[in-house]
């Protein structure tokens, strides 16, 4: 009869063996039931899918995004109507694409003069490479295409003590409407969140939204505003109006002023509580007359 040797080591120690880091403790995990794609699919790369510095937000829209055909509108406004996450959320996870090169949007002209926001998605950041054929037309290309300027930060706006998310909105719906005033004044979504601060400190000052409005569209450029948020910015730190001034506190309150009332005693009007019954003058006479018993 064979005999066992039971100083070998079992299998799940030798797996152990040859992966010191992963845990004794493993009972669970993943296990994939792959079929092979061939149609409608994208290859993704890992280095997007398990990004350890992207948000989870951030991978799962850049999967959609890669995914997606040629000349597919990808923008915030477009994306939040696919998506529940909505234009503030996007929008953040939109730049931490664009942080780490899986995406490039630039601004350039079409044919007819007009200026639109191209999405240009990267599937290796660093990597450029000409677009896939998705079967969908693409835009006309230029001649010459420059390369796009990086986009420089939008100045400081000031900051108010409240921050209370009504002022915020308050703030926001100020700045989407100021495009019904000038259309050149069509704010981002991204823009509207870094300027929206700067006009709820105007509103915190006792500036009224007529007055605020007034400071950010008057006397604008007759030419094209190339960069219509970065003006707003400076407008609201420049003319910032100061703080309304100190009000007095209130004083104490007036003395109170009683009803008239007839004496019991002696029938005079005398103005007192309604626990008094008697004048001052009969009260008096009362406690002197107690004191000589």
């Amino acid at each position: 009869m064979d005999t066992q040797n039971p100083s070998a080591p079992s299998r799940a120690q030798s797996a152990l063996a040859d992966n010191p880091a992963r845990s004794r403790h493993h009972t669970g995990g993943v296990i994939h039931e792959n079929t092979r794609h061939t149609t409608r699919f994208v290859v993704i790369g890992n280095h997007l899918t398990q990004h350890k510095e992207l948000s989870l937000l951030a991978i799962g829209l850049g999967c959609h995004i890669q995914s997606l055909p040629t000349g597919t509108p990808a923008d915030i406004k477009s994306l939040a109507s696919r998506f529940k996450e909505g234009t503030t959320r996007i929008a953040a996870a939109l730049r931490e694409l664009e942080a780490h090169g899986y995406l490039r949007r630039e601004r350039v002209r079409t044919a007819t003069g007009r200026i639109i926001t191209r999405t240009i998605s990267c599937n290796q950041p660093g990597h450029r490479r000409e677009p896939a054929d998705t079967g969908c037309p693409t835009p006309p290309r230029t001649a010459h295409r420059p390369e796009p300027r990086p986009r420089k930060a939008l100045p400081a706006v000031p900051q108010p003590a409240c921050t209370a998310p009504a002022l915020l909105q308050q703030a926001t719906d100020l700045l989407a409407a100021l495009r019904r005033q000038d259309p050149r004044l069509l704010l981002s979504a991204t823009d509207t969140e870094h300027l929206a601060p700067g006009v709820a400190a105007w509103l915190e000052r006792e500036a009224t939204p007529t007055a605020v409005r007034h400071a950010l569209t008057t006397d604008l450029p007759a030419d094209a505003l190339r960069r219509p948020a970065a003006l707003l910015a400076h407008r609201l730190a420049a003319h910032l109006p100061p703080l309304p001034p100190y009000r007095t506190p209130a004083g104490p309150p007036p003395p109170t002023r009683h009803r008239l009332r007839n004496c019991d005693g002696c029938d005079h009007a005398f103005r007192a509580p309604e626990t008094e019954t008697h004048c001052r003058d009969c009260r008096t006479a009362g406690a002197t007359s107690g004191a000589g018993r």
